[in-house]
């Protein structure tokens, strides 16, 4: 997958094909249940999308929901923003490898200790022949609702989003992770602070024309290519679409155009 950067600090061109803009969505499915979910799974079946699955339907449907979409060729971002003292997080860690996602999250709020025992966990399931092969591990640096103001006078961290989710991101670098959350706008600036390599997963992306619902830093899924972002988080846009797969094509279309 080819990048090249146009200009210091700014957008860079995308250089892939339709399969490849499609390995870099994640369909979130917040559905309330697991037929609600397979449902919407099926009628996305071989394009090429990624399935993420969060706190409404996991807690649900438990891991049952995502064994079933690893059998049917998916890969799966587990998106439950682990948050605790870490030997609690060390052990949900090895058992989320067990289950054989590809992806999964922490919450950098917790601390580099706290994200040191998550890919420790994972390790250990490894190592232990109870997982097939390491997950990605991601640490959540400022959610996409958070404003400035939400951010000082509610978090009460006296700094931008953007400084804030960029001293997240070298914290979850130093802790051994391979990348985070974070919104479209912040991608450049944790690109150059933790590298090329480290992995952006963007949520807050909305196509031209859709409402913002409850986000306020978003982009358009072609804007979010020329960022930069490894991966784009898309949910409502094509879950609530009267054709989900129509609306998924649509928005690689706009992709691989960027």
């Amino acid at each position: 997958m080819a990048f090249y950067r146009r200009k210091k600090g700014c957008s860079q061109v995308s250089g892939f094909t339709r399969n490849e803009a499609a390995a870099k969505v994640m369909v979130a499915l917040d559905k309330p249940d697991a037929d609600a979910a397979l449902r919407l799974a099926s009628q996305l079946q071989g394009a090429g999308c990624w399935m993420k699955v969060g706190m409404e339907l996991f807690y649900a449907a438990g891991p049952s929901v995502v064994r079933e979409l690893k059998s049917r060729g998916f890969r799966v971002f587990l998106d439950l923003k682990m948050h605790d003292i870490p030997n609690t997080v060390r052990g949900g860690a090895r058992s989320i490898a067990r289950l054989g996602v590809d992806l999964f999250n922490v919450h950098a709020a917790g601390g580099k200790a706290m994200m040191s025992a998550a890919m420790d966990g994972v390790r250990e399931a490894v190592e232990a022949g109870d997982a097939g092969q390491a997950p990605i591990v991601i640490a959540v640096t400022q959610l996409t609702s958070t404003s400035e103001a939400v951010l000082r006078d509610e978090i009460g961290i006296a700094s931008s989003v953007e400084e804030a989710v960029v001293r997240y991101a070298r914290l979850a670098k130093e802790a051994g992770l391979q990348g985070v959350v974070a919104s479209p706008l912040e991608v450049v600036s944790v690109k150059q602070a933790c590298g090329s390599a480290f992995v952006t997963v963007t949520p807050g992306i909305r196509p031209k024309g859709a409402d913002l619902g409850d986000q306020s830093r978003v982009a358009t899924p072609g804007d979010a290519v020329r960022m930069g972002t490894d991966y784009l988080v898309i949910g409502r846009a094509i879950t609530s679409a009267a054709d989900p797969a129509q609306a998924l094509d649509t928005i690689l279309k706009e992709m691989t155009g960027a």
